[in-house]
């Protein structure tokens, strides 16, 4: 018996075994804490009062970009068509999203998550939540919109952009979404390793599979896709 569990036992009237670990460590505690994310991410998406548009990139460019400002004019074409817009609340891509909105004056919204060197919301989020399993998380952002945004990015942004093909090619939304890549010079290559690897080489994916996303070179044309894709 440790110093802690034998000053709990000395406790007066404590009907109780002696405290042996930190119950907020077992696994039905951990259960509990992924339900609360979940209700609680339900709530928040839930309380979008109009359309929204999220927006994915690498967290390391900084404002002298080309994508960084790409991403922030984006932002803004966004709030102009009537679209609160959503990222993650980090720093680079996701910060230039949140401030073309933020300066537009629409809705900019962040899903961030807790990590060890402390991610904090970029401050241009004016509505945010947190969320500390990334797998609630990426159900909350796979979620949250109606249209998706992708600029160049790490394997954050890649695994974000095959999560969101893999759900729309499987129809495992509950509703329709429209992919946007940004940046032809980045995304170009994985285009063409998809079409003549993947599907030609390997015919692992189908044909049709290839036009699950658009590719652009700049905010201006991904908004007349985006205007283009949702005329209703």
């Amino acid at each position: 018996m440790n110093k802690e569990e034998k000053e709990i036992s000395q406790i007066p009237d404590l009907d109780l075994p002696p405290i042996k670990e930190d119950f907020r460590k077992s696994f039905p505690w951990r259960i509990f804490k992924i339900m609360a994310e979940f209700i609680e991410g339900f709530e928040f998406i839930a309380d979008f009062k109009k359309k929204s548009a999220t927006i994915w990139g690498a967290t390391r460019f900084t404002t002298d970009n080309h994508y960084y400002k790409e991403a922030e004019k984006m932002g803004s074409l966004l709030v102009e068509e009537g679209y609160a817009v959503v990222t993650g609340g980090g720093p680079g891509i996701m910060e230039a999203g949140n401030k073309g909105a933020y300066n537009k004056g629409g809705d900019s919204i962040g899903i961030n998550i807790q990590l060890p060197e402390s991610q904090r919301s970029n401050k241009f989020v004016n509505k945010s939540i947190e969320f500390y399993y990334f797998f609630t998380r990426k159900v909350m952002m796979s979620m949250a919109s109606s249209v998706y945004v992708f600029f160049p990015g790490g394997y954050g942004t890649l695994d974000e952009f095959f999560e969101m093909v893999t759900l729309a090619q499987t129809k495992k939304l509950t509703h329709e979404v429209l992919i946007v890549v940004v940046g032809k010079e980045y995304w170009q290559t994985l285009s063409d390793w998809l079409e003549k690897e993947v599907y030609q080489k390997r015919g692992a994916i189908d044909e049709s599979d290839l036009d699950l996303f658009k590719m652009v070179d700049s905010a201006e044309e991904a908004i007349e896709v985006i205007k283009e894709n949702n005329k209703n």
